[in-house]
């Protein structure tokens, strides 16, 4: 089960970097998030390097802590722009291109998903 989950972790990771660095409004969708821009030009080159460390299963558990990490401080700003009205809501863009599409509960939830794929993943 942990490697099937860290397969998986390892894939969306990967994913979501590649379709990010693709996607040259990324950096202003994170600055809406509030992230700082150097912060912001760093997200996608993690999430590639993490996402490779997760498949190769190298240095294991510590991408799989990473991950948590990250994907709660995802969680953490997407939850803090949801305050905002709907019609003001930043795109989450997690998924470049793909999924511009304003934060919502559905964000969430899949973030909440890959938290506990990340926490599974951690034991093998």
């Amino acid at each position: 089960m942990a490697l099937a989950a860290r397969l998986i972790l390892g894939i969306v990771f990967l994913l979501s970097g590649a379709l990010k660095l693709r996607d040259p409004a990324w950096i202003a969708a994170a600055r809406e998030f509030g992230a700082p821009r150097f912060v912001a030009i760093t997200i996608a080159p993690v999430e590639i390097f993490l996402g490779a460390m997760l498949l190769a299963g190298t240095a294991s558990p510590w991408p799989s802590i990473a991950s948590e990490i990250i994907l709660a401080v995802f969680t953490v700003a997407m939850l803090r722009v949801m305050r905002r009205p709907v019609n003001q809501r930043p795109s989450c863009a997690c998924f470049g291109r793909w999924t511009a599409r304003p934060v919502g509960s559905s964000s969430v939830i899949r973030n909440l998903v890959l938290l506990a794929l990340a926490a599974v993943s951690t034991g093998g």
